[in-house]
C-alpha cells in the first residue's frame, strides 16, 4: 500500500504521532470489517432466495429481474464477505458501490425522499469509496498474499 499523504505536518501534540500510526491500521480493518459484515448481512435474504426480489429490481428499473436479482444478491453477500476478508478488496468495493449509487438513486429520485432518505446510502458510499481507491490496508488478505489489484 502507498501512503497518499505526501506532505507532513507537525503534529500539535508530537507524542501522539505513534499512538495515530498503531491505530490506523486498526481502524481500517475495522471499517472494513464492519461494511463487509453489513453487507453479508444485508445480502444473506436474497442470497438464501436469490429470486426474492424480481420484483423489486423490475420495480425501480432493472428488466430483467431475473438476471438482475441473482448478481445483486452475490454482489452484497460475495462483495461483503471478500470486502470483509480484504480479498480482491477494490473490486468487491467498486460492485458494492454500483449498488450503492443505485439505492441512493432509488431513495432520493424515486422514493423523492431527498437526502434524508438517500443518507446511509451516501454513507455506505463513501466507505466503499475509500476502499476503491486505497484497497484493504495493511490487515487484509491482499496484503497478506503480496497481490493487490
Amino acid at each position: 500500500m502507498t501512503d497518499y499523504n505526501t506532505t507532513h505536518t507537525p503534529y500539535i501534540l508530537p507524542r501522539l504521532q505513534g499512538l495515530y500510526a498503531a491505530l490506523a491500521p486498526l481502524t481500517v480493518l475495522f471499517m472494513r470489517l464492519i461494511a463487509g459484515i453489513a453487507f453479508m448481512v444485508h445480502g444473506w435474504p436474497k442470497i438464501t432466495n436469490p429470486m426474492g426480489p424480481v420484483g423489486m429490481v423490475e420495480g425501480i428499473g432493472f428488466y430483467p429481474g431475473w438476471f438482475w436479482a441473482p448478481l445483486l444478491a452475490a454482489t452484497e453477500f460475495l462483495g461483503g464477505l471478500l470486502l470483509a476478508l480484504g480479498l480482491l478488496t477494490r473490486p468487491a468495493a467498486f460492485a458494492t458501490s454500483i449498488v450503492l449509487c443505485v439505492t441512493t438513486y432509488f431513495h432520493w429520485v424515486l422514493q423523492a425522499e431527498g437526502f434524508g432518505g438517500a443518507e446511509k446510502s451516501l454513507l455506505w458510499l463513501a466507505i466503499t469509496l475509500y476502499f476503491v481507491a486505497h484497497g484493504g490496508g495493511r490487515l487484509s488478505l491482499d496484503r497478506a498474499i503480496g497481490r493487490q489489484f
